[in-house]
């Protein structure tokens, strides 16, 4: 039962709500639940048309009433010419939030309490893209809590499902907007009241509020008024529109999903798995999902198998009888050489698979039954259907073969296909109105729907980003693909940053709040070393001779923490960026540059907060002691690896600075040499550094990164500092503490590098240890060619699984391990400036030495494994945006040039191989049709990795072999990139 009552004679804002639930306790008692919740009718409307909200609105602490939002002079149209204040629906931000967030458009929009609980409930990014809507002061988004408010706030009735009784809330504080607008307008003495709009796009709200009188139109209809409808229209969501214009009988063409409840079921029994599908970048046809069940990952083969999954959606698959195995995709085949003229237009009638893709599995198939090694066969399954769907933001262009009329003239609506940037997502139909508009043009757009009748997922046009090729639509481009947060930060966060600006400065007086439990360590002779050019230095280090023959040794770390406070916006901020991202021309920074390169940056010459790991360490680089503190430390210089080197290695330099330097290199190499005999690995990646041209970042050369003995010296104190944080950390908070862990691959994953390097060289790869693994890398040395050993070691890294962060009380401490550094335990405390999970460890370290209150956030397991995902995902994602904005250089630097390099064949297949270039650290696909007209035929031995053209051109390449390629330049059909193109010389 529901009560209203009066709460108290003193208040008459004030209102009751008393909810009574009656429930049965396990002992058979009847308990009753009282909750209460107080109505009020001083909660404002926040228009600046109502004077009378104006005067009731409760104030703050400073006696200040919040400033109205919504406008005096809202917008008109010509169905509202007295201008008009917008209450959308759940569903209209569900399926329209690219909309609202056009700058141009959708002013002055109420977004109740009841639509913002239904979106947080429904979809959390698309609740987190709103309130960041009603952050914008150029928006004008009003958050108004009509569940608190006596005259807007509705009960449930007897039988009435939630969402009806949420629509009749949603119906009801538009009517009473209207009426209260109406009342301010006549104490204004004004006939000019602007209306109140509901925009839902559920048929029966509307047929509901058109009973009630209430103001209601569909997000389509409403759009269609607006001045720039024909580019707004193409924003509009095409799953509820499609579905809607299709009628009368549908071809189904694909497997109806299983229901939820028997998923669940089959997944508790084991006759399912649950696992997040992947697409191989070689072969579109081929899926695989990783389950627990087996050692091997499930292959998915054709599309009627992967039912409508998109890489990264967390999928439920059901395994296929025996007969129906198969070994791992040998074929490359790419859908736009395929499918290159689909209508996009034609649906219905439409197969799941075109005849071309089902010659191409049948050939793959074959092959697969005509190899007779053992074991090569893998379990294949089926999708069944769709846990979480990883549906995002597209980027790609337009396939101009879909084009019907190219015309930038032409309003006329045609359905078109955007052919996504990655390869592994599948093309998207959307309809619009500007198709000539957008040819060569890159474009974001969202996929809506993926029904069954439906080859390919349909989805809207959200917005073009620029011309192909052009530096600021790539950038923008790789951004929004790896979902990079790359927007300015807001006012809230910089109104975080101290008020005295660049000027701030450690305080002279040494009684100042600032100096508390802090070590004075100015006199310490301390210097940083960075890559050139560095300007948001995290760490700095010391060593200095005890008279006992030890040495005193130091790594210092920017004291972030004392200047982003938990829970503050520019630490939620940073929270949700998770990391810096360093491109080839830009860095996106994880915090505002006042403090990522100037305040909390040790730049030399200059007094800065640290978070110093001291050490006693004896000649043999063992540790006899660790000391945590904060302090302050004036560092004497700034090296570049390439400047360090140099002064260590000049004898004519014997200043005490540069001693210390030496002695750190000498206690470094003896910390690596411990480290391998421990087992940790030495792996590598292929780095290249693009040097641009400094006023308008043009690459103008391409140099292989060099490693240097003091970058092995930073890297060693920085680990070691790592790893004895990570230690303090635990003991102090065995159930909180923030670490890394890096979990020991399966022996299946190094299976077929194991038997490559047998077959071809006679080479063994041990793995059942890390140590094992490392000791047999360092035999793998081809003689003749010293590139060799770095190529085991790239393909080594690829085997492995990826680090992560987690939540010391999630995991046993067996499994803390890190296998790579060989490492019972570590974390991440280094680099504060541009990783949020350092920022965390140091907030933790100042708990544990007591220095400071930990926060609540950080005694919270469940929020700090909510901080460690996101951390996860996001450190992923600037890696990949990283590599992807070197690819995009390498490709304009080659722009116009052919050279040729040498490379190495690191993977074959039937009807192609991979070719890497050590030089520009790039690799390309070579395929056979490319090497001569008609497209050779060919033998592929998978047993001895042999591929034996003969016909046009006759060759034989092996795995591994040493090959010289002519690079050029092209700008890749399948996804607008310009890439390298190899050519076999």
């Amino acid at each position: 039962m529901t009560s209203l009552k009066r709460s108290t004679a003193s208040d008459p804002s004030t209102n009751l709500s008393s909810k009574v639930y009656v429930r049965s306790t396990r002992s058979g008692k009847v308990q009753k639940i009282v909750r209460e919740l107080y109505l009020r009718q001083d909660i404002p409307c926040s228009s600046r048309l109502c004077s009378q909200c104006l005067k009731t609105a409760p104030t703050d602490f400073n006696n200040k009433v919040a400033p109205f939002v919504l406008s005096e002079t809202p917008a008109g149209t010509k169905s509202f010419p007295n201008g008009h204040y917008l209450v959308p629906d759940t569903n209209a931000f569900l399926t329209g939030m690219d909309l609202f967030e056009v700058e141009t458009a959708f002013h002055d929009v109420i977004v109740l309490q009841t639509v913002l609980e239904e979106v947080k409930n429904r979809s959390l990014p698309l609740y987190h893209r709103l309130i960041s809507l009603t952050k914008n002061e150029d928006k004008r988004f009003f958050v108004f809590f009509n569940e608190f408010r006596l005259e807007t706030y509705v009960g449930r009735d007897r039988g009435e499902s939630i969402n009806d009784r949420n629509d009749k809330a949603v119906r009801r504080a538009v009517q009473w907007y209207g009426e209260h607008l109406q009342e301010a307008m006549r104490a204004r003495k004004s006939v000019r009241c602007p209306t109140v709009v509901m925009i839902s796009d559920d048929r029966e709200n509307l047929r509901k509020s058109k009973a009630e009188k209430i103001p209601a139109l569909t997000l389509t209809d409403y759009v269609s008024g607006l001045e720039n409808s024909g580019q707004l229209l193409d924003m509009v969501s095409a799953g509820k529109e499609q579905r809607e214009v299709k009628s009368g009988k549908v071809e189904l063409i694909y497997p109806e999903y299983y229901s939820m409840s028997k998923m669940i079921t089959g997944v508790k029994a084991g006759t399912m798995h649950q696992g997040t599908f992947n697409v191989s970048p070689y072969n579109y046809l081929e899926g695989s999902v990783h389950v627990p069940a087996f050692d091997k990952p499930l292959i998915i083969l054709g599309r009627e198998n992967s039912n409508r999954a998109v890489s990264g959606d967390i999928a439920v698959v059901e395994i296929l009888p025996k007969d129906q195995w198969k070994a791992p995709s040998t074929t490359i085949i790419e859908e736009e050489t395929l499918n290159k003229n689909d209508n996009a237009d034609e649906d219905d009638g439409e197969t799941v698979i075109s005849e071309r893709e089902r010659r191409a599995l049948q050939e793959e198939v074959k092959r697969a039954h005509g190899q007779s090694t053992e074991g090569r066969p893998q379990p294949t399954a089926r999708v069944v259907g769709i846990i979480k769907r990883n549906w995002r933001q597209y980027v790609g262009h337009i396939d101009k073969d879909s084009i019907r009329s190219t015309s930038k003239a032409s309003r006329s609506q045609q359905t078109v296909f955007l052919i996504p940037m990655d390869k592994k997502i599948p093309k998207i139909r959307i309809r619009t109105r500007q198709a000539g508009e957008l040819v060569g043009k890159r474009v974001l757009v969202t996929i809506d729907a993926w029904d069954r009748d439906s080859r390919y997922p349909v989805g809207h046009f959200v917005r073009s980003l620029g011309e192909l090729e052009s530096k600021g639509a790539e950038t923008e481009a790789l951004l929004l693909e790896y979902d990079i947060q790359y927007r300015p930060f807001p006012k809230t966060v910089l109104d975080c940053l101290p008020a005295e600006g660049h000027d701030w400065k450690v305080p002279a007086n040494l009684d100042d709040p600032g100096w508390k439990g802090r070590k004075d360590l100015r006199n310490l002779l301390i210097c940083s070393i960075d890559p050139p050019g560095c300007v948001d230095i995290d760490d700095a280090l010391h060593a200095t001779a005890l008279p006992n023959g030890n040495y005193h040794v130091g790594v210092h770390i920017a004291d972030v923490s004392h200047f982003v406070k938990p829970n503050n916006a520019m630490d939620k901020e940073a929270s949700m960026r998770g990391t810096t991202v360093y491109l080839v021309d830009k860095r996106i920074d994880m915090l505002p540059m006042l403090l990522g390169t100037d305040l909390c940056s040790i730049k030399p010459y200059v007094e800065r907060y640290a978070f110093s790991v001291l050490w006693e360490i004896t000649p043999d680089a063992d540790i006899v002691s660790a000391e945590f503190t904060k302090s302050v430390i004036r560092s004497r210089e700034a090296f570049s690896y390439e400047q360090a080197q140099l002064r260590i290695d000049d004898k004519s330099h014997q200043d005490d600075l540069t001693k210390g330097m030496r002695t750190l290199l000498m206690l470094s190499k003896k910390l690596k040499q411990k480290r391998m005999d421990a087992g940790a690995l030495n792996l590598a990646s292929p780095e290249v550094k693009v040097q641009t041209e400094s006023e308008t970042s043009d690459p103008v050369d391409i140099q292989t990164k060099k490693q240097l003995d003091t970058n092995s010296l930073v890297e060693e104190f920085m680990l070691l500092a790592n790893i004895s944080v990570a230690d303090k950390n635990y003991s102090a908070f065995p159930q909180t503490a923030l670490l890394r862990r890096h979990a020991s691959p399966p022996k299946t994953n190094f299976e077929e590098l194991a038997n490559q390097l047998k077959v071809k060289r006679g080479m063994e790869l041990r793995t059942d240890s890390s140590k094992a693994l490392a000791d047999s890398l360092d035999t793998c040395i081809d003689p003749r060619e010293p590139f060799f050993n770095t190529l085991v070691r790239i393909l080594a890294t690829r085997c492995m699984t990826a680090a992560e962060y987690f939540c010391a009380g999630a995991q046993a401490y067996p499994e803390f391990r890190h296998y790579g550094l060989a490492s019972e335990i570590y974390t991440h405390f280094t680099s504060p400036i541009r990783r949020y999970a350092d920022l965390e460890a140091h907030r933790q370290l100042a708990a544990a030495i007591e220095y400071e209150q930990l926060d609540a956030s950080l005694h919270s397991k469940p929020k700090l494994e909510a901080v460690c995902k996101n951390i996860n995902v996001r450190h992923r994602n600037a890696q990949l945006a990283g590599r992807a904005s070197v690819e995009y250089y390498v490709g304009q630097a080659l722009k116009g040039r052919v050279v040729e390099e040498e490379g190495f064949v690191m993977k074959l297949f039937s009807n192609g191989f991979v070719v890497f270039v050590p030089m520009f650290g790039i690799e390309s696909t070579i395929k056979l049709r490319d090497l001569a007209t008609p497209e050779p035929e060919a033998e592929f031995d998978m047993e001895s990795y042999v591929l034996t053209t003969r016909g046009s051109r006759e060759l034989r390449v092996e795995l591994f072999q040493k090959v010289r390629v002519r690079i050029s330049d092209e700008a890749e059909e399948s996804t607008g990139k310009r890439k390298a193109r190899f050519e076999l010389v």
